[in-house]
């Protein structure tokens, strides 16, 4: 797919949209649902009871139920960044999936992260989280590696998020977008891992 594979390799310097466009046919095909309609967020309210799905630029991504090890790292950031957080008497808070993110405060965006930090109040409604959170972790599962590895990469940065997190536990590695520095690191669960948002503050999975 040249250049488009080079960026689902974590280049985040370019972020054509005609690429972006191309790429997430190629990457996706059958998987959208509905790809050639326009959906918006008063179709996921309308989803049965138990159904999840996201919704990125009017189209519908149904989200199968999470596992056992991505659960435990879920209750795992939630616990170390919230202690963070109240430790240090800091003013972000931070909320675990499910949790509603309306990216572009459009009614064609709609996704709900794994893990989202907020640090300004005036985002937080009833109803989630208007507009970016600062920083967000999503948890690779089999079937959402292109999603967390290019479509919501380039959402995510283009949206104003301030560092993206990628946890793959198969492959035990964190990707780490900060987009403020336009950087990208990778790291093993064996590492501590430093929090661009937060200087000093490392992370090391068990």
């Amino acid at each position: 797919m040249g250049f488009c594979r080079s960026f689902h390799a974590h280049s985040i310097v370019n972020t054509d949209v005609s690429c972006y466009n191309k790429c997430r046919t190629e990457v996706y095909g059958m998987d959208v649902i509905g790809k050639n309609e326009i959906h918006t967020i008063d179709e996921i309210y309308a989803l049965p009871d138990g159904q999840r799905a996201e919704l990125i630029d009017g189209k519908i991504y149904y989200m199968a139920p999470p596992n056992t090890k991505h659960q435990r790292l879920v209750h795992f950031f939630d616990r170390e960044i919230g202690n963070y957080i109240q430790g240090n008497n800091g003013t972000c808070e931070v909320f675990p999936a499910p949790f509603a993110v309306f990216l572009n405060e459009n009614e064609k965006n709609y996704v709900e992260p794994d893990i989202s930090v907020i640090c300004d109040p005036n985002k937080i409604t009833d109803k989630g989280c208007s507009g970016a959170p600062d920083w967000i972790i999503e948890i690779v599962s089999p079937g959402s590696k292109a999603m967390d590895y290019f479509t919501k990469l380039f959402k995510y940065r283009t949206a104003g998020v301030r560092e993206y997190w990628i946890i793959d536990p198969i492959k035990e590695r964190i990707t780490v977008y900060f987009f403020e520095r336009e950087s990208v690191e990778e790291y093993s669960f064996e590492e501590h891992v430093p929090v661009g948002i937060y200087e000093g503050f490392l992370i090391k999975i068990p």
